[in-house]
């Protein structure tokens, strides 16, 4: 009896001390988790890449995660927007080109023998006339009786247009110093106002009328020589939709033939 006593008490005691297993797991699960967490705070970028390009290449060859190929899908071209035609534009344009061809036809002789130029500007039109068609070396009187009759079919033309119309008087670099006109400037200013007196009295509306001299200071060739000192005397009608925005370099030259 007294054994079987003593062997009671002995499971007993160890019965009470299986607690201290179960608590140092738990410490040294504890102990673990926290490495683990320092581990992940002081986790560098090479070792981050490492481990990301390894879980890439694992999930890459596990066949489970392989992606399925998808059909091709045909690609549809869509034609470019088309851009947008002013009607308004349009039908200015058109006029200018239709003011153009009698502009033509009315000094087609000048147009010719090179006398008279017509360039398409991109809101007008320009008609360059040689000042020897219409003026005598330093005068400002229209004295020729082809030439005079040529300006007054242009200006019957104009009169029923609409567009604005600027004249412009030019010459050449060489002096001039006379009692009528001490410079270019005079001389080139006189030219262009000959002119529009003339398209006045020929029925064009003074408000749609401007004059204006440039002496020899907007040159179209060189005037070193006598050929380019000769084109660069001359008148120009600019004729014109909008005579403050309009610019004044040519645009493209139209076909005279």
């Amino acid at each position: 009896m007294a054994r079987r006593h003593r062997n009671a008490r002995h499971e007993e005691a160890d019965s009470h001390e299986r607690w201290l297993v179960s608590y140092a797991d738990f410490i040294t699960l504890l102990f673990a988790f926290f490495v683990v967490m320092y581990a992940i705070s002081t986790l560098n970028e090479g070792k981050y890449r490492v481990l990301a390009d390894s879980l890439v290449m694992a999930f890459r060859n596990d066949p489970m995660t392989q992606p399925i190929p998808m059909p091709a899908v045909a690609r549809t071209t869509l034609p470019p927007p088309r851009p947008r035609i002013d009607p308004v534009r349009k039908q200015k344009t058109r006029e200018l080109e239709e003011l153009a061809m009698r502009i033509n036809n009315a000094m087609a002789p000048l147009v010719q023998t090179g006398q008279v130029r017509l360039t398409q500007l991109p809101h007008g039109l320009a008609v360059e006339i040689n000042a020897s068609v219409l003026f005598a070396p330093g005068q400002a009187t229209l004295h020729q009786p082809e030439s005079i009759a040529a300006l007054e079919a242009v200006a019957k033309l104009l009169a029923v247009a609409h567009q604005e119309i600027r004249v412009e008087g030019h010459t050449d670099h060489v002096p001039i110093a006379s009692p009528v006109f001490p410079s270019n400037w005079e001389l080139s200013s006189a030219r262009a106002s000959s002119v529009v007196r003339l398209f006045i009295a020929t029925g064009i509306a003074p408000s749609r009328l401007a004059a204006v001299g440039y002496a020899d200071h907007k040159p179209v060739e060189s005037n070193d020589t006598p050929e380019g000192r000769s084109r660069n005397r001359r008148v120009t009608l600019m004729i014109l939709e909008n005579l403050g925005n309009a610019s004044d370099r040519p645009a493209a030259a139209l076909d005279a033939t």
